[in-house]
């Protein structure tokens, strides 16, 4: 047998830079490349192996912060379809725990990313060594076993060959589109570095099929009947539908059906706005058209969605006595949820094989037409929640969504996270292509938003990519702004400043609290935080990490400034302090529920009456059996 004398390190980035996946017939390389922060755990391991290995073998990034860098990494695997995606390693201690945020986040959007931290000696020639944790009743314990419930799989190698076997069980689950997620490789420093002779194989090119799996005939043929059976069926887009690349797919069943299609965050830019078929987002944050239909329905068809709260508006809004559903999912465990029917298999293949099982099946003409007009009537509300009359104006956040929609093409993409933005992206974005909409919310992680967007850029070299953050985000995470200076990305930044977390100020107020501790000011006269706004300037900061930036006042300032940025060939951010909406210039409110437990007892008057709302909407909630 024919060996390789390498080290660990060596031998683990050899065999990643063979890996790749293919689906439909196309081969992509799975890592494309590694991020990377060195200190004592991975320098003189995976860092000297990839100095070694050279650039083209395996390309390097260099990162800012460990949560951020994997933030980078999924955005890159979304916008590359799960079928590429990248690689983090990290020194030991706080460089491995600080990849924990990003894990989860992988992990809870299915996206694949490979997690590479150091970890404490294997061989204890010194114990314990600098950033070890010692736990006195287990020895084999380190803090990277806090990865552990957050990976879809996890490993230690302790000993070289053992890399074999968890290199292999690593890249089959990062390919497998039911299982993927973050995965880790906790990687001591020691083995890291100690040399073995590897069989040549391991390093030959391996191609991962992407599985298709079609349905079962009989669960198949069940799903046909429950649509036909059907007067008020909707189906519901999740990010699966992406995922699976099975947009046209479902274009094809909506216009052959006239079935009517809402989707989740995750889902929202499957069909273009503008399909006859397209209902707007659904649940908590979506489309007052999409909640009157989820009420209604009698078929739910869930099509790669998981069907979270914000989705369902907490169990409350499918009201109809008589519905039921339809779960459209390549997991089965997401496929049984609500005591759904299961069509079990992969998106794409399966809404074609239910479109020609109900060859010759359309809905009740009239129902098309209804929700045609209320579609219509939804659009007129965002046209006037865009629309900015005064254009000397301070913009309302809205108001500078509207100015945004103006200016872009199917080209762009408009990344976001947490905080409001979502809700009102959500609700009033125009997707006009696939790949436009990059909004996370199955975490709904603040600090997302810049090294995301750095990622798709990456993913996709001259689309226009645009990172939409509130003061709250940018404050917790603009690091990787200094990676996109250095790698000469032309992000765009957009920084809507409002003085503090206003989305949870908001929810505060409507939950009795007050919007307590969700202001950035000076404390007042009476100890709270109501005094002025802080001094904080937020371009300035952008400025110093070697952003350009463009300060904008008014709505006219906002348009000039969105047109300079997306013309710019360097990072470029916008920055906006905007003003709080008022009934007309502020977006449509919340068209359904969201279940955020209220005090059950208390003295305070916003207390009392909010618990008040709380009691009548849970009395809503339902139990899909």
């Amino acid at each position: 047998m024919t060996t390789r004398r390498l080290t660990v390190a060596q031998a683990l980035v050899a065999f990643l830079a063979a890996q790749y996946t293919e689906r439909d017939g196309r081969r992509h390389r799975l890592i494309a490349a590694t991020w990377g922060i060195f200190g004592h755990g991975n320098v003189a391991g995976i860092g000297q192996a990839l100095v070694e290995s050279g650039e083209k073998t395996m390309p390097f990034l260099q990162g800012r912060n460990e949560q951020a860098m994997v933030h980078a990494a999924v955005g890159y695997a979304r916008h590359s379809g799960r079928l590429s995606c990248h690689a983090v390693t990290t020194s030991i201690g706080p460089g491995a725990t600080n990849l924990v945020t990003g894990a989860a986040l992988a992990t809870v959007n299915r996206l694949p990313v490979l997690l590479l931290p150091g970890d404490t000696f294997a061989t204890r020639p010194a114990d314990p060594v600098l950033q070890q944790l010692e736990v006195p009743g287990a020895g084999d314990v380190s803090v990277n076993d806090t990865l552990r419930p957050v990976s879809r799989y996890f490993d230690r190698v302790t000993r070289p060959e053992a890399l074999v076997p968890a290199a292999l069980q690593a890249v089959r689950v990062l390919t497998d589109p039911v299982a993927t997620g973050a995965v880790t490789l906790a990687l001591p420093q020691d083995v890291q570095a100690e040399a073995y002779d590897w069989p040549e194989e391991f390093f030959a090119d391996r191609v991962w099929p992407v599985r298709r799996p079609l349905p079962d005939r009989g669960e198949l043929a069940a799903a046909a009947a429950a649509v036909r059976a059907a007067r008020r069926p909707l189906l519901i887009a999740g990010g699966g539908i992406r995922h699976s690349g099975a947009e046209s797919a479902l274009a094809a069943f909506a216009e052959a059906t006239g079935v009517p299609v809402a989707v989740t965050q995750a889902g929202k830019g499957v069909l273009p706005y503008d399909h006859p078929a397209d209902v707007g987002g659904v649940g908590h944050t979506g489309t007052a058209p999409a909640a009157e239909l989820a009420r209604t329905a009698d078929l739910v068809i869930a099509a790669g969605t998981r069907l979270t709260d914000f989705t369902t508006a907490s169990a409350t809004l499918f009201q109809n006595p008589a519905v039921r559903f339809l779960g459209l999912n390549l997991d089965p465990y997401d496929a049984h949820k609500l005591a759904a029917r299961p069509l079990v298999g992969d998106a794409r293949e399966t809404l074609e094989l239910l479109t020609a099982e109900l060859a010759g099946h359309r809905v009740d003409a009239a129902y098309v037409r209804d929700y045609g007009e209320a579609k219509a009537a939804w659009e007129r509300r965002v046209d006037a929640a865009f629309a900015a009359p005064d254009e000397d104006a301070v913009p309302t956040q809205v108001q500078v969504l509207g100015a945004l929609d103006a200016l872009v093409t199917d080209r762009d993409v408009i990344v976001g996270a947490a905080g409001s933005l979502p809700g009102d992206l959500h609700k009033l974005w125009r997707p006009r292509s696939p790949s436009q909409y990059h909004v996370e919310y199955g975490y709904s992680c603040m600090g997302y938003e810049i090294p995301a967007a750095l990622g798709v850029a990456l993913a996709e070299p001259g689309r226009p990519v645009w990172a939409l953050v509130g003061d709250g985000s940018y404050l917790m995470n603009p690091t990787e702004l200094v990676t996109a200076v250095q790698e000469r990305v032309p992000l765009k930044l957009v920084v809507l400043d409002n003085h503090g977390y206003a989305s949870i100020g908001g929810l505060s107020g409507a939950t009795g609290g007050e919007g307590f501790g969700t202001a950035y000011r000076f404390r007042g006269p009476d100890g709270g935080f109501d005094g002025e706004p802080l001094p904080v300037d937020l371009a300035a900061n952008a400025a110093s990490l070697g952003m350009a930036v463009i300060r904008a006042r008014t709505v006219r300032d906002l348009r000039e400034a969105l047109a300079r940025a997306r013309a710019a060939d360097r990072p470029t951010c916008v920055y906006v302090e905007t003003r709080t909406p008022d009934t007309v210039s502020g977006p449509p409110p919340a068209q359904a529920w969201w279940d955020v437990p209220v005090a059950e007892t208390a003295t305070r008057a916003s207390a009392l009456s909010a618990r008040e709302e709380y009691d009548r909407q849970a009395a809503q909630r339902r139990r899909h059996l």
